[in-house]
């Protein structure tokens, strides 16, 4: 009831919606089509990937680490992650008291101004962002309040879009390098517009990419009728779907995971 309190809060509003320690860039990669599986029982070049719900997925590497994305404070998955990555866009992204327990909290915006800047190593996983521009409650622009964190682990390059409100840049495509997989904001209204992410989709070209961030079925077989027109479309029997390089698809394709 919270989260559905907080997202119809959301709609009614009507809002328009640290120096890098290595170079950007991830190995070439190439996601397995292995759904589901049991998060335990992940294999060293395994990377297991589970929809929460609307921004927030629970990513998984090979050595344990467990990473959740816009961590907030209606949809949070059953265990404490190590890591818990934010955006400020809105409540449903950002959490003011995240759990004591996290080890690593990176806000995708700098609390004092200018520009955040992530790149660290937790476990065998490598953990970057790159900022983008969102929109205030008033429609100008907020330079650098949102971050595309990018998650490199087990030759394979997850990045989650976050709150995004514009085209990528070749700046940011060349600071972003190649994603294997992509965590798709659908909405096409609070951030990007639909017309807009299929072009932001294209320009990266990941061989896998997953929706979020939709407010229903309507919103979501809209976007899915749009995607279709470019690349197929494959829904998952449940909210897991497990990647490896060796199992990329040959053609990007969209793939679409259970969750509340």
């Amino acid at each position: 009831m919270a989260l559905s309190r907080a997202l119809a809060a959301l709609a009614a509003a009507a809002l328009l919606s640290a120096p890098a320690l290595a170079a950007p860039g991830c190995p070439g990669a190439v996601a397995s089509r292995g759904l589901p599986i049991r998060l335990a029982a992940l294999q060293a070049d395994q990377v297991a990937i589970t929809f929460v719900g609307h921004a927030t997925f629970l990513i998984e590497t090979p050595g344990g680490v467990r990473i959740a994305t816009d961590y907030n404070d209606y949809v949070r998955p059953a265990v404490t992650p190590e890591v818990a990555t934010m955006n400020k866009a809105h409540s449903t992204h950002f959490s003011a008291a995240p759990d004591p327990r996290i080890g690593h909290v990176l806000r995708g915006w700098s609390h004092e101004g200018g520009t955040a800047r992530h790149d660290l190593q937790v476990g065998d996983v490598r953990i970057r962002n790159v900022p983008t521009n969102i929109r205030d409650s008033g429609g100008a622009t907020d330079h650098d309040g949102n971050s595309i964190f990018v998650f490199e682990v087990a030759d394979l390059c997850v990045a989650h879009l976050g709150h995004l409100h514009h085209r990528l840049t070749p700046g940011h495509l060349k600071d972003l390098g190649r994603i294997d997989v992509v965590l798709v904001p659908v909405d096409g209204s609070y951030t990007l517009s639909q017309d807009d992410m299929m072009e932001v989709l294209a320009s990266l070209d990941a061989p896998v990419m997953i929706p979020m961030h939709f407010f229903g079925q309507a919103t979501l077989q809209r976007f899915l009728a749009r995607a279709g027109e470019r690349w197929p479309v494959e829904t998952a029997p449940g909210a897991t779907l497990t990647v490896t390089r060796a199992g990329l698809p040959a053609r990007p394709k969209v793939v679409v995971l259970q969750g509340r």
